[in-house]
């Protein structure tokens, strides 16, 4: 099992606290975020961990020099989001994979019921996501995204805009796994999309995770939710840091 942090992006919305550092730098509740995913990481038996820099990676590499950690970069990290900060780790991509978003937190034996779901492709979906965006905003709905699942706990649908809380079942994490027969599929996939087309209202280059996640839906395979009950957190803003919802 290998592990990919995805952690190029600016964290415009927490400065001034990443003024000087990575979004994942900063500290909650006296801690930085990616020391927290690094030891859940290490808890759960994962070593072979890479992290996908942009945004102040010669401080990220400093801070975190006495780790042994693979590191990318994204040159384009101002102009670019998620999905092309994942594929400048493509070479890394040989064994079994964890993905995670860098601005995420969660408990051990949340990754631990991710690593243990024997689909070719799934993610973490809250089931009780509501509670935390409640103490994260005025209207939750505004910010939420569709997360549609099937009979058979497949996620068929993720990341429109959702009409009402109907159409969301739980809430997409930031934590992925594929398994290492489902690699080479998906990056030919990947690879076979057009420059030039828009995906959801973005670029190529721009385009979310989500859309990505969506296209694999609808092209390659079914992605299988791994349903949770809290035990995360996603820091995205200064409030956040404020949140008693998460204890590492």
């Amino acid at each position: 099992m290998k592990a990919i942090i995805l952690a190029a992006g600016q964290g415009t919305r927490l400065r001034p606290l990443t003024d000087d550092r990575p979004k994942c730098m900063v500290e909650y509740k006296g801690k930085s975020i990616i020391t927290t995913i690094l030891e859940t990481m290490h808890n759960c038996g994962i070593e072979d961990i890479a992290i996908v820099g942009g945004y102040k990676i010669d401080v990220l590499k400093e801070y975190l020099k006495d780790q042994t950690i693979v590191f990318f970069e994204n040159k384009e990290y101002e102009k670019t989001n998620m999905v092309s900060t994942f594929f400048c780790a493509e070479e890394w991509m040989d064994d079994d994979l964890i993905i995670s978003y860098a601005d995420i937190m969660y408990t051990d034996s949340l990754l631990q019921k991710v690593l243990s779901e024997p689909s070719p492709i799934s993610t973490s979906v809250d089931l009780e996501w509501l509670e935390l965006w409640k103490c994260r905003m005025d209207n939750p709905l505004a910010d939420a995204e569709t997360m549609k699942l099937d009979d058979f706990g497949n996620i068929v649908e993720l990341g429109k805009k959702p009409k009402s809380y109907d159409e969301i079942h739980g809430q997409y994490m930031g934590l992925i796994k594929i398994k290492k027969e489902l690699i080479g599929e998906i990056v030919e996939f990947y690879a076979t999309l057009s420059r030039d087309a828009m995906y959801d209202g973005k670029s190529f280059t721009q385009m979310y995770m989500t859309s990505f996640l969506q296209m694999i839906i609808d092209h390659i395979m079914p992605i299988k939710a791994v349903l949770v009950h809290g035990g995360w957190i996603e820091i995205d803003c200064v409030q956040d840091m404020e949140s008693e919802m998460f204890i590492p």
